[in-house]
């Protein structure tokens, strides 16, 4: 019971990060480009939080994808590990590259491609498969330096590297990787603090391995050093975000400025910000998961299944919605620009918040029985190709 009371909690957690995920997709598909959730001269409190609480998502599943390649090595050797992880994270890649771009724009053209969260992810998967072949010390040791560290790397620009400045927007410096005026690839997701999340999580695995009084022991304290780490750090401002924050006029605005860490690349201090509860979350259902989130915990056991459907899902329903409001629908089919991603959107298109709210609730609605029905042919069938989806 215990084991699986382990398990359960690692994918309720995930469960949980990827429909808040979906959140800020649907607000990309239809709330309004123009306006910044988090630029405090423009924002407002409602749409500042309604992406704060999605920046919880991706350190999530950065740990989460250590962790459990962690806990996967109790049903397959090393070597095993290591060519799952290899070809998963060229999976991923390609998801990323070709069904993913198709699904923001619903077009081949290539014009603007912005890479996102898979990429990183396959390629965190791919570093982490060499990884795992050092002793959990060295491992943590990597993560440690490339989580607190890389911010100390801020102040170079990729110009620095000459004609391999391209190799230092993929690590380090997101922006644009490719522009010939006709094809232009950009880079969100860079590479060197992500790979350090999921080494980190990989370690968190051995805690899911060993008594359960001294990982929950673990967890709690963890959760409550890191949260407690970037309370401090970001008092003090003076490293681990190149952003600084001020007083506002009000308590609730200066709340906002302080959690306002950057997240591209994540700095130190977004990742204290968003770890440190991610482990008290892991603790607090280490004993079980409430009935009321058991919806949650089989999304979580197929993320990406649900990943990959909820942004066709979400684009469909604007290209309902563009339909049903202006009689057409051209836009949602053509590249945008960088200030209109992922689609040119017609004059007063954005929605307000409780539609977005509403549109986001029936995404998952839908989504939930086809979910259901994914998470039982997992459960029933082992063939090799269903852990790749």
């Amino acid at each position: 019971m215990a084991g699986r009371a382990r398990l359960e909690s690692v994918d309720v957690v995930r469960g949980i990060v990827i429909v808040l995920m979906a959140l800020d997709h649907t607000r990309d598909f239809f709330g309004d480009l123009a306006a910044d959730p988090t630029a405090l001269a423009a924002t407002t409190p409602a749409l500042f939080f309604t992406r704060w609480i999605t920046h919880f998502c991706a350190p999530a599943f950065f740990l989460l994808t250590g962790t459990g390649a962690c806990l996967a090595l109790g049903k397959m050797s090393k070597r095993e590990l290591t060519r799952y992880l290899i070809t998963r994270g060229i999976w991923l890649i390609f998801l990323e590259l070709v069904v993913m771009r198709f699904a923001l724009q619903f077009n081949i053209d290539y014009q603007v491609t912005i890479v996102t969260v898979l990429w990183a992810l396959g390629w965190a998967m791919i570093a982490l498969a060499g990884l795992i072949w050092l002793p959990i010390p060295a491992i943590a040791a990597i993560g440690i330096a490339m989580v607190a560290g890389h911010n100390l790397l801020d102040g170079i620009p990729p110009s620095r590297f000459g004609a391999l400045a391209p190799l230092w927007t993929i690590l380090h410096a997101p922006g644009i990787l490719f522009d010939n005026g006709r094809f232009l690839v950009v880079i969100s997701y860079v590479l060197i603090p992500w790979i350090g999340v999921t080494a980190l999580g990989f370690c968190l695995g051995r805690l899911f391995q060993g008594d359960a009084a001294r990982r929950k022991a673990w967890l709690l304290w963890m959760g409550i050093g890191l949260t407690a780490a970037f309370a401090i750090l970001r008092l003090a401002d003076i490293y681990g975000d190149p952003a600084p924050w001020s007083p506002q006029g009000s308590l609730l605005w200066t709340l906002m400025a302080f959690l306002n860490a950057t997240k591209y690349p994540p700095s130190l201090l977004f990742l204290l910000m968003t770890l440190g509860p991610v482990l008290l979350l892991l603790r607090a259902f280490d004993d079980g998961v409430p009935k009321i989130l058991q919806p949650a915990l089989i999304i979580g056991k197929i993320p990406l299944f649900f990943f990959v459907l909820h942004f066709f899902l979400i684009h469909l329903l604007a290209v309902l919605a563009s339909w049903l409001r202006y009689g057409e629908i051209g836009e949602m089919f053509r590249s945008p620009d960088l200030g209109h991603f992922p689609f040119s959107q017609p004059p007063g298109w954005g929605a307000p918040l409780p539609v977005i709210y509403a549109v986001w609730i029936a995404v998952v609605l839908i989504l939930y029985p086809s979910c259901r029905w994914y998470a039982q042919v997992k459960q029933r069938h082992k063939a090799w190709w269903l852990s790749y989806l």
